[in-house]
This record gives structure tokens, C-alpha cells and sequence, in this order.
């Protein structure tokens, strides 16, 4: 079999196992975190089966893998049953299919017994150049699982959570992608592994030479990923379930599992495109360092800790912040964050153009910086200012008792 479809399939057994993997285990850490912020006990007695170990409840995710497997897979009468199990299977396809084009580490030694002479690169598909376009478009796609178990379920609550979702994904698309437009003028690249190259050439990351680009793009992934405090579409106090409120079993499993992916996928892209990615000052070394296998597994453990620690801040902001109204979400999408994504897309624009004809002088990056903070200083002074004004715009009820017309 050739070489290249053997590596192929190794690094896509490797992602879907790890992926699969974490979305479980991060099921139990963010119950672990809500117990911890909750003050109270979270699971920690289901432990190695048949003995009696607990280890702090790490047997929880296989048992509750078990308990949705053996349920019964009931569909109701009243769904179009095509779609109804079409939609769970579109949204998890898509959620994976994005970490074709995600690198989980930079790159590892040959191996010159199996016949391979050049260093192995982390990505499954490294020869897609166009690899943020890859990701926006299956993102995108993604949207569609929602609105078919929304529709084909044929319940008012399920299709109200299917139109949350479109309208929301269609607003926060557009600040998500403003705020990786600044990323790729500076980087000159839709590769995620030039992005990371980029940042460790420089030794400054996007979060810092551009904050303003970072807060929009972390709001906005917050919003795609429908994690509170933007998890309209399945809020159980007004949908009951929301989207998948008709599903059970696993093909309900499904969308939850997608749902957890989808917050693997934003941690991953947060971390590569504004954390620099396996780069640690004088720790991973830089571009030009030759490739050992001690590197190559400290770059791959210094990506899993950045996106570790990310998943942990959404977990954080899901047990401390209250969920916004529909008409706030929107709002924040099309009155703040995309005015914000076009002052710091104009402002990247126009640094990089002064920094490559050599206005800013020799020290270029520091003059960057130092204005992508005054960019982002001002941006948010102009939100505190004016976002009042246009966020809480929703008419006010008439709460004055009900007067009947005496002519009536």
C-alpha cells in the first residue's frame, strides 16, 4: 500500500480516536468544573469495571457511553424520519471532517525503516493550501444539521431552536471571519501551520499585536459553537431541548457529541491562529530548528496545553455567565462585533502596508503592537459608550392593569 495513504490513515485514527476521545472525557471535566464552582461533589464513583477503583469517577464517561447505547432508539411517529436521522449524522460528519486541515503538533522525524525520508508533518491533509477556507466552508455546513433535526422533527420547539441557530450562525459568521481576516493579511497565508510559523518567526502572537481581532474572534467562536451565554438554540428554560428536543438514544448522543467537538475545534483554531500555536518563547525553539523527536513531542504538548487551557476558559464562562436574550445576541453580533471586526481588519490592513514600505523603521513590530492596543483600547471605549444605546433596544411592556372600554 502507498506510503503516503498508510501516514494518511495513522494521523486520521489518531485524530478521530483523540477527538472522540476528549469530547468524552471533557463531558466529565466540565461536570468536575461545575461541581467545583457549584461547591459540591461532581462524579466520582464510577471507576475501572469489576474493581474497585475509582479514580476520581474516570469511569463515568464509559458509563454513561453504556447507559445511551442500551436505550431504546425511539423515533416519534409525527418526524420526517429521512431527515430525522440525516441531521445527527451531517453535524458530526462535518465536525470532524474540519481537523483535516487542523495541525496537532508541527512535525515529527523520518523514519527511514519504513521507508520515510522526510520530516512527517501533523496534518492529515497537508497539501490543502486553502485550509481556513476548508474549515469556514464544513463550519458552515455544519448549520445544516441543526435546521434538518430542527424541521424534520416537526415540534414547535425543536423548529424555533433550528431558526435561532441559522440566524445566529449567519451573524456570527461574519465577525468570526473578519476576525481571522487581520491573521491572514499579516501571515499572507490560509495554511494554519504558516499561521503558527508566522507567530514563531516573530516571537509575537496575534492575541498581542492584535487584541481587538482576538476578543472579536473569541466571542464569535463562543457563538458558533453555541456555548454559553450564546446557547439559544437549545436552552432548555424556553425550548425544553431545543433542536434535538424529539431525539434520543445515540442519535441524540450524536449531536452532543458534535456539539462538545465543536468546542475542541474553536480551543484548537483560538490556540493556533492568536496563541502561537506549539511555539513557546525559549522553550520549542523556532522555525529553522532541526526536528528531533524530544521537540517534536514538547511543540505537541505545548498545542494541547494552550487548547486545554482554552476549553477550560469556555467551561469556566459557561458556569458564571447568565444566557443573553435573543434579540441581545443579535444585537452584539450586528451592532458591535461587526463594527469591531471592520476597524481592526482597516486598522491591520493599513499597519502592514506602513510596516512593509518602511514607515514605522526599525522597530516596526513594537509600533504594531502598540497601536493594535490602541486600537482595541478605543474599539472597546466605543462599545462602553454607545452599546448600551443600540444592545438594549427591545420595547418595554405596558405594565398597567388591563382598562376595558366602557363602549364595549
Amino acid at each position: 500500500m502507498n506510503q503516503v495513504l498508510i501516514v494518511a490513515l495513522v494521523k486520521i485514527g489518531v485524530l478521530v480516536g483523540g477527538i472522540m476521545t476528549a469530547a468524552a472525557y471533557f463531558v466529565l471535566l466540565e461536570r468536575r468544573v461545575a461541581a467545583w464552582i457549584q461547591d459540591r461533589h461532581g462524579p466520582n464513583r464510577v471507576g475501572i469495571p469489576l474493581t474497585k477503583i475509582r479514580l476520581f469517577g474516570l469511569g463515568q464517561p464509559l458509563a454513561d457511553g453504556l447507559k445511551m447505547i442500551l436505550k431504546e432508539e425511539y423515533t416519534p411517529a409525527h418526524v420526517d424520519k429521512r431527515l430525522f436521522l440525516l441531521a445527527p449524522i451531517v453535524i458530526l460528519t462535518a465536525a470532524l471532517a474540519v481537523y483535516a486541515a487542523i495541525p496537532f503538533g508541527d512535525r515529527i522525524p523520518a523514519l527511514p525503516g519504513a521507508g520515510i525520508d522526510a520530516p512527517i508533518s501533523l496534518i492529515v491533509a497537508p497539501q490543502l493550501d486553502v485550509g481556513l477556507i476548508y474549515i469556514f466552508a464544513l463550519s458552515s455546513i455544519a448549520v445544516y444539521g441543526v435546521i434538518l433535526g430542527g424541521w424534520a422533527s416537526n415540534s414547535k420547539y425543536s423548529f424555533l431552536g433550528g431558526l435561532r441557530s441559522s440566524a445566529q450562525m449567519i451573524a456570527y459568521e461574519l465577525p468570526l471571519g473578519l476576525g481571522i481576516l487581520g491573521v491572514v493579511v499579516v501571515s499572507s497565508s490560509l495554511r494554519l501551520d504558516d499561521i503558527i510559523n508566522a507567530q514563531a518567526s516573530s516571537g509575537l502572537w496575534f492575541a498581542i499585536t492584535q487584541p481587538l481581532g482576538f476578543m472579536v474572534f473569541v466571542v464569535a467562536a463562543f457563538a458558533e459553537a453555541a456555548r454559553l451565554p450564546f446557547d439559544l438554540p437549545e436552552c432548555e428554560q424556553e425550548l425544553v431541548g431545543g433542536y434535538h428536543t424529539e431525539y434520543a438514544g445515540m442519535k441524540l448522543v450524536l449531536f452532543l457529541v458534535a456539539e462538545f467537538i465543536h468546542m475542541i475545534t474553536a480551543s484548537f483554531l483560538i490556540a493556533i491562529m492568536f496563541l502561537g500555536g506549539w511555539h513557546l518563547w525559549g522553550i520549542t525553539g523556532t522555525v529553522d530548528s532541526p526536528i528531533t523527536w524530544s521537540l517534536a513531542i514538547l511543540r505537541i504538548a505545548v498545542l494541547m496545553a494552550k487548547i486545554f487551557a482554552v476549553i477550560f476558559f469556555f467551561m469556566m464562562v459557561r458556569w458564571t455567565w447568565p444566557r443573553f436574550r435573543f434579540d441581545q445576541l443579535m444585537s452584539l453580533a450586528w451592532k458591535v462585533m461587526l463594527p469591531l471586526g471592520i476597524v481592526n481588519l482597516v486598522a491591520v490592513a493599513v499597519l502592514t502596508e506602513m510596516e512593509h514600505i518602511g514607515w514605522l523603521g526599525a522597530h516596526g513590530a513594537i509600533w504594531v503592537c502598540l497601536a493594535g492596543w490602541a486600537v482595541a483600547l478605543l474599539g472597546w471605549m466605543g462599545v462602553a459608550m454607545i452599546g448600551p444605546l443600540v444592545t438594549d433596544n427591545r420595547p418595554r411592556l405596558d405594565m398597567r392593569p388591563y382598562e376595558v372600554d366602557p363602549q364595549l
